[in-house]
């Protein structure tokens, strides 16, 4: 059968089958699009987003920080530089308080013999009875390889370093973002000086909404 014009006339099965491609393609697209929406919205975007596991493997969230200066150090329980670093991360703990700021211990084993093999709350027991630690120890962690703890990725991914030793030392906004790092042997008094600033910041900020 011939349309007017004299060009073929399309059946109506063809139409029928573009229709049903049509529809399919649209829906592929749209399932895809939901999956990558979905994706975006659930990926972490700050590092009070992230669950991790404390010192006796129980899954806590980031969120209680959330609103406050926290610096995150990946600590080690037996080395040169261990009892400095100790005793001045809790100087600043105790000198800035829990109200606005935290310093907030990872013990990971990846860097030397200076994290022990021992349960990371027995490491945290050790730092309290040895050095008067009061700050909060989270699960022994890997930062290096694919193994990596998805927080401190996220660190050394926003920093685009990674740790070449124990005790870096990342400051961390109210909002989660990663401000400033230090390596190992960079000067506590600049921590402070950033951390000291960083709280008054926060200080001012509430003043100011009330």
């Amino acid at each position: 059968m011939e349309a007017l014009g004299g060009y073929p006339a399309k059946s109506s099965s063809h139409v029928a089958m573009a229709r049903r491609f049509t529809v399919l393609v649209s829906v592929t697209v749209g399932v895809g699009c939901l999956f990558l929406l979905q994706a975006r919205l659930l990926k972490p975007k700050d590092f009070y987003s992230f669950d991790v596991k404390d010192a006796r493997g129980r899954t806590v969230s980031l969120e209680r920080y959330r609103g406050k200066a926290s610096l995150v150090v990946n600590v080690a329980s037996q080395g040169e530089q261990t009892e400095d670093h100790y005793r001045g991360l809790q100087d600043l703990h105790r000198e800035l308080g829990t109200s606005h700021f935290n310093v907030l211990a990872f013990p990971c084993g990846q860097f030397g013999p200076g994290e022990t093999q021992r349960a990371a709350w027995t490491e945290e027991a050790f730092a309290k009875s040895a050095y008067g630690v009061t700050f909060p120890f989270f699960s022994k962690i890997k930062i290096l390889g694919s193994e990596a703890d998805p927080a401190f990725k996220f660190l050394t991914e926003s920093a685009q370093k990674t740790p070449k030793w124990n005790f870096w030392k990342f400051l961390i906004s109210p909002e989660g973002k990663m401000v400033r790092f230090w390596r190992t042997d960079e000067p506590m008094e600049s921590v402070r000086k950033d951390a000291t600033a960083l709280v008054r910041e926060i200080i001012l900020k509430k003043r100011v909404e009330l």
